[in-house]
C-alpha cells in the first residue's frame, strides 16, 4: 500500500468506542487502507501523518539475488575471521615458550580454552537472536571478539592469554554457528546447498590461511603482531557489518512491522481517522470497517528468557544422547574437526623434524588446506547442479548424503597417505598433498551433516545443530594437546594410521542412512 494513496471511504464510519480487533500479521497479509483518507470526507480534519516504509520490513526470502549475496559473502567473511582464531596461536609458540618459560603443551592449551567458548557460547546466545535478532548479537559478539583478539595481543602471562582466548571464542561463536541461521533466513531449502557449501568452506578456508600468515608475522616481528594484525581486520569488519547487515530473521522484522503499523494505526486515531476498509467477499460495494491492531504469533508462543537459555541448553544434550542420528553425525563430524585440528601439531612436527623447515615453512604447508577447501567448495556447488539437470537429485534428506558417501572416504585416505610418505626419503609436496585431500573430506563430512540435520529436525534443527558443534569444537579442542605426544611415542604412519582407521570406520555412517534413514526418521519424535 502506497503511503500517498487515496480511497473512498465506506458510508458509515466506525464509532471511537469500537472494541480493538488484533488479528495475525505474516508476509503474505493484505494490508486493509484506512479508513477515511480520501480528501472529500476529511476536509475537516489535519493531514493524516504518512504511512511508514514498509519496504524494509520484505520477506528476506523475497530479497534481491544481490542483497542475498551481500549478506552470504559478508557471513563467509566472519566465518573466515573465525576460523582463523584456532590456528593462529601454534605459530606463537616458538617465541612465547622461552619467553614465558612454559611448554608447547601449555601454550596448545589456548586452542583447547578458545574451543571450549566456541561449544558453549551458543547454547546461551543463540536465545538472544530469537527476542533481538540476529544482527545486535552479530555485532555485540563481533565486538567482543575483536576486544579480545587485542587483549590477547596485549597479555603478558599465559593466564591472560588463556582467559582472553576464551572470550575470544565465545564472540567467535557466534559468526560460525549463527551464520547457518542467517542462510535458512535468506534461502528456501532448495537454494540452499551454493551457499552452505561456501559458509564451510570458509571455515575450511579461514583455519589453513592462520598458520600460513602467522608463521610469517611470528618469523619477521613480534608474535603480538598475530593478533593485532587480525585485530584490525576484525574490527574493520564490525564496520561493515553495522554499515551493510541487515536484519535478516523473519520472524523480528515481522513484529517490527506489526509495531509500525500499529504505531501508524494510534497516530491516524489521534488525528481522526478511525478503522481500516476491509472488503467482503471481493465486491468493493460491500465494505466493513473495523477497528484493528496487528500481532504476530512467534511473539505470543515465544516463553521467557531464562526458559529458552534452559531450553537452548538442555535439549541438545536430550536430542545427542536420544536420537541416534544426532549422535552418531556428531561423532562423525566431531572426529573430523579433531583431525583438522590435530594438523596444527602433526604438520610441523613432521615438516620440521623430517624435512628440516622452518617454522614459517611449514606454516606454507597449510596452503594445501586452504586450496583443498577451495575445490572441495567448487565441487560440492558443481556436482548438485549437475546432479538437477540429469534429474538425479533426490528431494530426500537422504539425497544430501549422496556424495558424502564416496567423497568422505578422502578423509581417511589423505591420513593414510599423509602418515606413509611423511620419510624424509619422500619429497615434502607428496605428504603436503595428502592434507589437501583429507581436508576435501572433512569438508564434505560437515556440509553433509548441516544439511541434513538441517532437513532432517526442521523446528528442532538448532538443537541438532548446537549438539554437533558443542561436541566437534569440544573434541577438536582436545587433540591438540595430545597430537605431539601421540605421533612421538606411536611414529609418523602408525600415528596417522590409527586416525585413518577410525575414519575409515565412520564412513559407514552416511551409507547406512541412505539405506535406513526413513525408517530411522520415522521412529523418531523428533525428526520430520
Amino acid at each position: 500500500m502506497a503511503s500517498g494513496e487515496e480511497v473512498l471511504a465506506p458510508a458509515q464510519t466506525p464509532p471511537t468506542t469500537q472494541d480493538i480487533e488484533y488479528l495475525y500479521l505474516d508476509f503474505s497479509t493484505e494490508l486493509p487502507v484506512p479508513n477515511g483518507l480520501s480528501s472529500s470526507s476529511s476536509a475537516e480534519l489535519p493531514a493524516p501523518p504518512p504511512c511508514p516504509n514498509l519496504k524494509k520490513y520484505t520477506s528476506p526470502f523475497l530479497w534481491s539475488n544481490t542483497r542475498k549475496s551481500l549478506v552470504t559473502w559478508l557471513a563467509c567473511g566472519v566465518t573466515t575471521l573465525a576460523a582463523y582464531s584456532a590456528g593462529q596461536l601454534t605459530p606463537t609458540a616458538s617465541q612465547l615458550m622461552p619467553l614465558w618459560n612454559v611448554s608447547s603443551v601449555a601454550i596448545n592449551t589456548g586452542i583447547t580454552i578458545f574451543c571450549v567458548g566456541f561449544a558453549v557460547a551458543p547454547m546461551v546466545l543463540a536465545p538472544f537472536s530469537e527476542i533481538n535478532g540476529r544482527r545486535p548479537v552479530f555485532i555485540a559478539s563481533g565486538v567482543l571478539f575483536t576486544a579480545c583478539i587485542f587483549g590477547c595481543g596485549g597479555s603478558n602471562s599465559l593466564a591472560g592469554l588463556l582467559v582472553a582466548r576464551f572470550f575470544q571464542g565465545v564472540g567467535g561463536s557466534t559468526y560460525s554457528t549463527m551464520v547457518g541461521g542467517v542462510i535458512s533466513d535468506i534461502y528456501h531449502t532448495e537454494d540452499r546447498n551454493t551457499p552452505m557449501a561456501l559458509f564451510a568452506g570458509a571455515a575450511l578456508f579461514g583455519t589453513g590461511l592462520a598458520p600460513i600468515i602467522c608463521g610469517t608475522i611470528v618469523e619477521r616481528t613480534s608474535w603480538r603482531w598475530v593478533y593485532w594484525s587480525h585485530g584490525i581486520v576484525s574490527g574493520a569488519f564490525v564496520i561493515i557489518m553495522y554499515v551493510f547487515l541487515k536484519e535478516t530473521r523473519g520472524s523480528i522484522l515481522l513484529s517490527r512491522k506489526a509495531r509500525a503499523l500499529n504505531q501508524w494505526y494510534n497516530s491516524l486515531e489521534e488525528a481522526g481517522y478511525y478503522g481500516v476498509v476491509f472488503e467482503s467477499n471481493g465486491a468493493s460495494e460491500k465494505q466493513t470497517s473495523r477497528r484493528i491492531r496487528w500481532k504476530v504469533k512467534a511473539d505470543e508462543e515465544r516463553v521467557s528468557l531464562g526458559k529458552m537459555i534452559s531450553i537452548s541448553c538442555y535439549r541438545p544434550f536430550h536430542l545427542l544422547f536420544s536420537e541416534p542420528v544426532v549422535f552418531f553425525f556428531s561423532l562423525w563430524v566431531s572426529f573430523s574437526w579433531a583431525v583438522l585440528y590435530l594438523q596444527f601439531g602433526s604438520i610441523p612436527l613432521v615438516f620440521v623434524n623430517n624435512h628440516g623447515f622452518t617454522g614459517a615453512q611449514s606454516g606454507y604447508v597449510f596452503a594445501s588446506m586452504s586450496v583443498g577447501a577451495i575445490l572441495a567448495t567448487i565441487l560440492s556447488i558443481s556436482q548438485e547442479k549437475v546432479a538437477i539437470r540429469f534429474g538425479k537429485m533426490s528431494s530426500t534428506p537422504e539425497g544430501r548424503l549422496y556424495f558424502a558417501c564416496i567423497e568422505s572416504i578422502l578423509m581417511p585416505i589423505g591420513l593414510f597417505w599423509f602418515g606413509w610418505t611423511s620419510f624424509s626419503s619422500v619429497p615434502w609436496i607428496v605428504p603436503a598433498v595428502a592434507v589437501g585431500c583429507a581436508t576435501m573430506g572433512i569438508f564434505s563430512i560437515y556440509l553433509a551433516v548441516f544439511n541434513y540435520l538441517a532437513d532432517t529436525y526442521h523446528r528442532y534443527a538448532s538443537s541438532a545443530l548446537a549438539a554437533q558443534s558443542c561436541c566437534r569444537n569440544l573434541l577438536g579442542g582436545i587433540f591438540p594437546l595430545v597430537t605431539n605426544a601421540m605421533f612421538t611415542n606411536l611414529g609418523y604412519p602408525a600415528a596417522s594410521s590409527l586416525l585413518g582407521g577410525i575414519g575409515a570406520l565412520l564412513t559407514i555412517v552416511p551409507w547406512v542412512l541412505v539405506f535406513y534413514g526413513p525408517k530411522i526418521r520415522a521412529r523418531s519424535k523428533f525428526a520430520s
